[in-house]
């Protein structure tokens, strides 16, 4: 079953050398965000009835403008989304998140009831409860499953529907729990903290000589950490979960609301607080901040973030790299220069 997960890549791909994007996009953006563009621009997506865009960061807006007027779906819509937690910018979003039930109702010709979106969220937030599962078993001293087998699932899970992920889910934990020959024990135990790992080959690179027992980006535990409450509007629930209690760079926090001054400490423990349950339950004993490069929003955040892990005791480092498969090498030689380091 493991061997088995696979996605071909309905993201970037860092396989294929950008060149159409280069028409819309300037080099030094974010090169996943010109990847992706480049295969819209190459037809690669062509298969989609529908793309819904997002303000998630400054290069990701630029890039969804671009996209809406040069590759053509018969849906298309862009979701703005605030950049902080105040009560008028969460009842923006929630304005944001009714259009675009109203416009996804218009095309599909279906009304989007509270029953049906009830059902939906209860199966995503069924789904964040096995992919939580499956993360314990990363604590165990062997784990029983690798970070490369693990991002091999929750790759697979954006690309199929919840219900047979929630049944691929089930089916991987099982196997997990009863196989005789998961991974070995290893130097250090890792957490990789990133904005997105998508490329199973970099995943196996952290692991030649570590374990890689939790991680810290999209897609990966980011995505699963909390339920959706099933509130009495469910837009309401929907907007608080993806606005406030996601842990993102993008969003901007206080330890106190409308403080005056700052205390630093306490503005790192209310921005990065959550990682010390992860540090402590994974047993973590190093952190990699991975970003590719360009990624403005995550990189402004490493200074702060390793500040808050020095104050843990934890050793960190920071590896910028290209979207590319070229990068693989150097990538190789700066990880196993920081496991020696910290073994």
């Amino acid at each position: 079953m493991l061997a088995a997960i696979s996605r071909d890549g309905t993201s970037g791909d860092r396989g294929e050398p950008i060149t159409e994007a280069d028409k819309a996009l300037p080099a030094v953006s974010c090169p996943f965000m010109r990847s992706c563009l480049d295969l819209a621009f190459k037809g690669r997506y062509d298969f989609l009835d529908g793309v819904v865009l997002v303000h998630s960061c400054d290069p990701q807006e630029k890039t969804a403008r671009i996209w809406e007027s040069y590759v053509k779906y018969p849906y298309i819509n862009f979701i703005d989304i605030p950049v902080n937690i105040y009560e008028p910018r969460l009842e923006y979003f929630k304005g944001q998140l009714n259009d675009f039930k109203k416009t996804l109702e218009y095309f599909v010709g279906q009304e989007l009831t509270p029953e049906k979106l009830g059902r939906a969220i209860e199966l995503h937030n069924t789904q964040r409860a096995l992919v939580k599962e499956l993360y314990e078993l990363r604590k165990p001293d062997p784990p029983l499953i690798s970070g490369a087998e693990v991002l091999q699932v929750t790759s697979a899970l954006t690309s199929i529907p919840v219900e047979e992920g929630n049944e691929l889910l089930a089916q991987v934990i099982s196997e997990v729990k009863g196989r005789k020959n998961g991974p070995q024990k290893k130097a250090a135990r890792l957490l990789i903290w990133s904005s997105t790992v998508d490329n199973m080959d970099m995943m196996a690179t952290f692991e030649s000589g570590a374990n890689v027992v939790m991680d810290d980006f999209c897609g990966g535990s980011r995505a699963y950490g909390s339920d959706v409450k099933l509130t009495d509007n469910l837009i309401d629930g929907l907007a608080h979960h993806y606005l406030v209690d996601l842990m993102l760079p993008r969003t901007y926090r206080e330890a106190v609301p409308g403080e005056a001054r700052k205390d630093y400490m306490a503005d790192l423990e209310s921005r990065f607080g959550y990682l010390k349950g992860f540090v402590m339950e994974w047993n973590v004993t190093g952190v990699i901040l991975l970003l590719v490069r360009f990624c403005d929003p995550f990189a402004y955040e490493v200074p702060a973030l390793k500040d808050y892990l020095d104050s843990l005791g934890i050793p960190s480092t920071y590896i910028e790299y290209d979207y590319a498969r070229g990068a693989l090498a150097p990538l190789t030689t700066r990880v196993e220069a920081f496991i020696e380091a910290i073994s």
